[in-house]
């Protein structure tokens, strides 16, 4: 079965977007057709963007209760990594290590996001980082082939 950890580049998509590729990819998450894993920095980073842009304020009104909402939700719902070792220097941005660190530990196939400084990586040891248009393209094919 496939497992990724999403960053948060993709939950706070997912939370300004109820019906965007993010939250289907949520979806696809909770119906079980691929394992989820996150960490507590990475919902700690995604309440944080919520709360603390302003630009994504003014674009997107919602209340302060409504991110920690979001993200205990999440907390319930996906495999929490924990412990997680430190890593450094895997990323161009040093505040990106801890999302390699959570995708090391799970021991998941892919990272999705949406994070140049991720993307241009590529592979990471045996983790693909990988945009959520084609981690979709991916879910869909490996439900097919179960299907059938």
């Amino acid at each position: 079965m496939l497992s990724a950890v999403l960053d948060a580049t993709i939950l706070v998509s997912a939370f300004l977007t109820p019906h965007g590729l993010a939250t289907q990819l949520l979806s696809s998450a909770r119906h079980g057709e691929f394992v989820l894993y996150l960490s507590e920095q990475i919902l700690a980073e995604t309440q944080e963007v919520l709360l603390a842009r302003e630009q994504i304020r003014k674009r997107y009104p919602y209340t302060d209760e409504q991110p920690a909402r979001f993200c205990r939700a999440l907390r319930s719902a996906v495999r929490l990594v924990t412990p997680m070792p430190e890593i450094s220097g895997a990323v161009r941005d040093p505040n990106d290590d801890h999302v390699i660190a959570c995708a090391l530990t799970a021991g998941v196939g892919y990272l999705v996001t949406r994070d140049p400084d991720l993307l241009t990586l590529g592979v990471y040891r045996d983790v693909r980082m990988i945009t959520p248009e084609e981690f979709t393209r991916l879910v869909r094919e490996e439900s097919h082939r179960r299907k059938n």
